[in-house]
């Protein structure tokens, strides 16, 4: 037998809701949360990923991720890795130091439902599902269709230029 403290009311609070498996689709999706954490082991570290659904029916439900970024198996890292790089191509954000960097910013996730009825993300991938364009060489500007006749204006007189002051070229002076 255990004592509560005091008698406690469940016509107060919400019961909580049984979890419900998500469809397996694409969502859009953005961090927000995220903390390093120790493994189970406690031989290695692991990012947790807390994030929102944006849209549809299913907006505001959560989804989990971890990414094992520190652990004695190599390859566990190495997915990790890669699944760190597939988010940070995502949310444009090429070098990171800190988690909160990925925060907020909108991006697609592979969702499926795992062998223990479970969801399961399974890949990260911009939100518009293409790559940024890449910026185009210089191009002159184009030609006007026709030349505008001008009317003829006369040069105007150009002013004389002050002579360059002690201490420095021109207008300008160098200070210090």
């Amino acid at each position: 037998m255990a004592q509560l403290g005091g008698t406690f009311d469940a016509s107060q609070v919400d019961p909580s809701q049984p979890h419900e498996t998500l469809p397996p689709g694409d969502y859009r999706v953005q961090i927000v949360n995220s903390e390093m954490r120790a493994t189970k082991t406690g031989t290695g570290q692991y990012l947790w990923l807390e994030m929102d659904i944006l849209d549809g029916p299913l907006a505001g439900r959560k989804l989990f991720d971890r990414l094992n970024l520190v652990n004695p198996n190599r390859q566990a890292e190495e997915i990790a890795q890669r699944t760190l790089s597939a988010i940070c191509h995502a949310v444009g954000r090429m070098q990171v130091a800190d988690s909160e960097e990925l925060h907020f910013k909108p991006l697609l996730v592979k969702v499926t439902v795992g062998k223990t009825g479970y969801n399961e993300t399974k890949g990260y991938k911009p939100v518009a599902n293409a790559a940024p364009a890449p910026r185009p060489a210089f191009q002159p500007p184009q030609a006007q269709q026709a030349p505008q006749p001008q009317p003829a204006q006369q040069p105007a007189a150009q002013a004389p230029r002050p002579a360059p002051a002690a201490g420095g070229v021109g207008p300008w002076r160098r200070m210090g």
